[in-house]
């Protein structure tokens, strides 16, 4: 089983809140550390198979000039429960000392670079600061999400009391490791119908289980499907920075894809799901056998249906094109977003420096008021406020209206009319479910599909992860929730994977997201659903605050601006299994 799902050990972490030096780098806003591949592309009934190709290996025998070796402290520098950077002239290493042992590893977070020096140490694994991904300080392995590399081990001796770390020059600058997978062995597939694990959906879900089955040893065939024109893609950038390309946006090559036969097809439609014969139908009538399947197809954004709905220039960001568009026409334009939760705020934010105005329409008092509560939410809309955006509270859409087709103004409920050019929708998203109601797999009232901790459904055979599932979450007595959160789509991929591999592995994360807005990152750990009293700690003017969401005696969820890394803190705190009193943070 993955460390992540391993049972809890006691932990001694220590909740104190110190005010950090400002963070460096606005990570939300940089690259996504994957290179610039090409998009793939599919187009209509014509089915792009992969087929195999092997990825650019390093030398099969590297001379000792590829490695350098340097001391870099003495054995009395660090405690036990330290950790520094150190240089070794190639690149930094962070060098950690736990139970009198030094290990050696990259010392940036794959996933978006951030320092692991300030993250938590704790359980025999580092915590990054910023998203919460969780590596092994042993192996560098990946145990813990988001991301999907894990970090280089490097060696390490001690020599007349000074430790010497000797590492790869290519390792240095690489800064992540993917895992080593097997290749698909099946006769090259071809247009054949038949396949071993189909996967409905690649978002985090379904790519964390293609590459979790390849890295367990599968070598049969792995089939991943999309709606989507493009490979797998970091779908929670698009609202943070919506003039990103797609091949900006990618989490994997083209090649790696071919490298270890995950074939994927693209702009395909599943309409049926037969599981009596084990066989999905798909839109222009193509079919596929499965011996395993695994169900990952998100979800549909809603839509307004309000007068007008069909006017030109209403969007919902769903895919790199819509977002692109909506940059592109709001250029010096005005703007409306309708719904005051991540998506709108996100677009919200990010356009005030290129359209002329920017206003919001919500039908609660506050923006994340049910998430955050009422206090965060008016401080992070001051924050909106000072950078020109304009807010309709408590209202809704009534009426869009058009000039020549496109939209020109909204007309709200308040009778209030705002100018309009371009309209963004982010009212919230259903499960994208409809394909599966005659199937015979279980959905619930909502559309959802209730999977157990193993992510299976009630089908044998028939996995479920990520936006379209409700599941037991495990530190909130096993309450079924529905999360849709980029990470924790991540770990249900992964323990989907471990399943079809007969592995037993459930599901135990503590779910772990963010948002930047303004060059300002907001951390959640957590489920704060239900919370009855917020206790805040910091500055809610300045936005360097620390606030514990707590049910009668419990912090269920923790929110921080400029306070890290207290919410990785927590997170490990959580992952533990040990909860947090209200007494201990008041």
């Amino acid at each position: 089983m993955g460390g992540c799902f391993s049972k809890p050990k006691p932990v001694e972490l220590k909740i104190e809140v110190v005010l950090p030096e400002k963070e460096r780098g606005k990570e939300e806003l940089s690259a996504s550390g994957k290179g610039s591949p090409r998009a793939y592309q599919g187009n209509g009934t014509a089915r792009h198979f992969h087929t195999e190709e092997r990825l650019p290996t390093p030398h099969p025998y590297p001379s000792p000039q590829d490695y350098v070796e340097a001391a870099v402290c003495h054995v009395k520098d660090l405690e036990n429960g330290q950790m520094r950077e150190v240089e070794l002239g190639w690149g930094k290493v962070l060098l950690v000392k736990d139970n009198g042992e030094f290990h050696a590893l990259g010392h940036k977070c794959p996933h978006y670079g951030a320092p692991l020096v300030k993250g938590v140490l704790s359980r025999g694994r580092v915590r990054c600061p910023w998203h919460g991904a969780c590596f092994n300080i042993s192996t560098g392995d990946l145990e813990d999400f988001p991301g999907l590399d894990s970090l280089h081990k490097f060696q390490v001796k001690i020599e007349k009391e000074k430790v010497y770390v000797r590492a790869s020059k290519q390792a240095l600058q690489l800064q992540r490791r993917t895992k080593v997978m097997a290749k698909c062995i099946s006769p090259s597939a071809g247009y054949s119908s038949s396949t071993n694990v189909l996967i409905v959906g690649a978002g985090a879900a379904g790519l964390v289980c293609a590459e979790t089955l390849r890295q367990e040893g599968f070598s049969d065939r792995i089939v991943l499907c999309t709606l989507d024109r493009h490979l797998p893609y970091d779908r929670p950038k698009l609202s943070k920075s919506l003039d990103t390309q797609p091949e900006q946006l990618a989490l994997r090559p083209k090649e790696f894809f071919r490298a270890y036969g995950i074939e994927v097809l693209t702009e395909a439609q599943v309409v049926t799901v037969d599981v009596r014969n084990k066989k999905v139908v798909f839109k222009d009538g193509f079919k596929l056998e499965y011996s395993k399947l695994l169900l990952a197809p998100g979800s549909s954004p809603k839509t307004l249906s309000c007068k007008g709905k069909e006017v030109e220039n209403v969007f919902t960001i769903r895919t790199p094109e819509d977002a692109n568009r909506v940059v592109r026409l709001a250029r010096g334009r005005n703007v409306v977003v309708v719904g005051a939760g991540f998506l709108g705020m996100e677009v919200a934010a990010y356009l005030t420096e290129k359209a002329h105005s920017v206003s919001v329409v919500e039908l609660e008092e506050t923006p994340f008021r049910r998430f955050l509560g009422e206090r965060v939410g008016r401080a992070l809309m001051k924050m909106f406020e000072n950078n020109r955006v304009k807010f309709y509270m408590q209202t809704e859409v009534s009426e869009l209206r058009a000039q020549e087709g496109k939209l020109k103004e909204v007309v709200l409920k308040s009778s209030k009319v705002v100018r309009a050019d371009v309209c963004v929708v982010g009212i919230g998203a259903v499960p994208a479910t409809g394909f599966l109601r005659q199937s015979g797999i279980s959905l619930d009232s909502r559309g959802f599909i209730p999977v157990n901790k193993m992510m299976q459904t009630n089908v044998p055979g028939v996995f479920a992860a990520g936006d379209a599932i409700t599941f037991p979450l495990a530190w909130r007595n096993n309450r079924k929730v529905n999360i849709p959160h980029w990470q924790m789509a991540h770990a249900q991929g992964r323990v989907a994977a471990q399943n079809m591999l007969a592995q037993e592995a459930e599901i135990s994360t503590v779910p772990y997201l963010w948002t930047a807005m303004f060059g300002k990152s907001l951390r959640y750990t957590g489920y704060g659903e239900g919370f009855d009293d917020v206790i805040i700690q910091g500055d809610l003017e300045e936005l360097k605050f620390v606030a514990f969401y707590t049910k009668g005696d419990e912090v269920i969820a923790v929110a921080s601006m400029n306070y890290d890394p207290i919410v990785s803190k927590v997170a490990e705190v959580l992952a533990s299994g040990r909860a947090i009193r209200k007494r201990e943070v008041e």
